[in-house]
């Protein structure tokens, strides 16, 4: 596939990378060479040096017969402008918008190509302020992922003592809860990806990614480490886009505090928040803190734009007693070093921002993607198409499909009822498959299981 992306910021970098090693005809277009440069040093993609609004720019990109455009700079105007420019001069079938403004975000009706032609919209505050809710949703949760409109859930969580299954075989699960099903799609132990079977046995410290029905996540991660008790009490450092949308999501059902240091901004708060407690100063003043009780909060969040203040904040915070804390961090080499430590979960914007853009990328009909462990490993949710002549997968048992290495299928969705995945369920026309993809280089031999052909005798 030829794509065309808008912008070498953070985000277009990770989504360059992620789609240069899936064999796709990949160009950037950015005004700052310096990026540029380190891009192509490292991938083989092309690069085009420019504004990436000018038509001149993005014919000499290609636009012309690209099949997609990701327009993804920081100025929501440069990606409105650009996608116009790329329908109206170059009819590009699939333009993609990356806009932060809520003011846009909120008017569905200026997309459609009577208005602006933009084909899929992404807010990347949106998709990190959802993602820290279902964190805080399910307390001792890594990653939680949704699939079939929340009737599937995968959800990452560290094995610690005090859960039933550590230093037990998979298979007794079934033992410990015979009215539960799920299935362990993958473990990360130090690091490394682990397929499980039956007899593997679950560490202390392993990283282990389920997969079961909404109503029984609760249930499984009980196997797994002591059940943290509901958050009441969350601060927020950072008042900024994500700050604001991630209190408005919380207000209604917890007690929710933010501190911002723009007293302008916190004006601006304290009018939009409803609920929530808006605090003028500094979130890495002890004093502060102190004052705050942070020794009484669930959850500390570090949410501002700077790496440097979030880390520091969200050490202090834990050091004086706050229950658990995220912190989000922009710069993806500091993730795995962060979250390793003090920190609890360390949240890339990026990641959570290039999982929605996969889901319009993948070929076949895919609905959901996500990227996990900082985009080492994919879980995929695809529909299944055609019949046992035209399809690979249609009319087969699970066992008897030639799936990729390091590939697991953990449920089926049909007729909004689940079904964990066992090797003797055959799979049926319209199955919602979600899968779990360990190597993303297999992701090409995955999206053609599902591709529909003319014949497949």
């Amino acid at each position: 596939m030829k794509i065309i992306i808008l912008g070498a910021n953070k985000v277009g970098a990770a989504l360059a990378e992620n789609l240069a090693k899936e064999a796709n005809d990949i160009t950037v277009v950015d005004p700052n060479s310096v990026k540029l440069r380190e891009l192509k040093d490292r991938l083989d993609i092309a690069t085009v040096e420019g504004q990436v609004s000018y038509p001149e720019v993005l014919e000499s990109a290609g636009a012309r017969d690209a099949d997609m455009l990701i327009a993804i700079t920081d100025s929501d105007e440069v990606n409105l402008i650009a996608c116009q420019i790329a329908f109206s001069l170059f009819r590009t079938p699939k333009k993609i918008c990356r806009l932060r403004s809520n003011s846009y975000v909120a008017e569905p009706k200026l997309f459609s190509p009577e208005a602006i032609p933009i084909d899929v919209v992404i807010s990347p505050e949106q998709e990190v302020s959802l993602y820290i809710q279902k964190l805080i949703d399910l307390p001792g949760a890594l990653q939680v992922l949704d699939f079939s409109d929340g009737l599937v859930q995968l959800v990452g969580v560290k094995a610690t003592q005090g859960g039933l299954l550590i230093n037990q075989e998979i298979s007794a699960l079934r033992e410990h809860m015979p009215n539960v099903d799920t299935r362990v799609a993958a473990i990360f132990r130090r690091n490394r990806p682990i397929i499980p079977a039956g007899d593997t046995v679950i560490e202390e410290g392993d990283e282990v990614f389920f997969i079961a029905a909404r109503e029984n996540i609760r249930d499984v991660m009980s196997e797994l480490r002591r059940v943290d008790k509901p958050y009441k009490k969350i601060m927020i450092a950072g008042g900024g886009n994500i700050g604001e949308r991630l209190a408005a999501l919380l207000e209604k059902t917890y007690r929710v505090k933010i501190i911002e240091m723009d007293y302008e901004r916190c004006r601006d708060l304290t009018e939009k928040l409803k609920s929530t407690t808006v605090l003028h100063g500094d979130a890495s003043d002890m004093e502060m803190l102190v004052g705050e009780n942070i020794e009484d909060t669930d959850i500390f969040l570090a949410l501002t734009n700077n790496d440097d203040a979030n880390i520091m904040s969200s050490l202090l915070a834990k050091r004086m007693g706050a229950g658990r804390v995220m912190t989000l961090i922009a710069n993806p080499a500091y993730v795995d070093l962060i979250q390793s430590g003090e920190i609890d979960i360390a949240i890339s914007p990026q990641q959570a921002t290039i999982g929605s853009l996969l889901t319009h990328v993948r070929k076949g009909d895919v609905v959901n993607v996500y990227s996990l462990r900082r985009g080492a490993a994919e879980a995929m949710e695809a529909i299944a198409h055609g019949d046992k002549h035209t399809s690979k997968v249609v009319g087969k048992q699970i066992g008897d499909i030639d799936l990729p290495e390091g590939t697991t299928i953990g449920a089926i969705v049909r007729d909004n009822k689940v079904f964990i995945a066992h090797d003797d369920i055959v799979i049926e026309t319209d199955d919602h498959v979600i899968m779990f993809l360990v190597d993303k280089k297999r992701i090409s031999e995955l999206e053609r299981l599902f591709q529909v052909g003319l014949t497949f005798f």
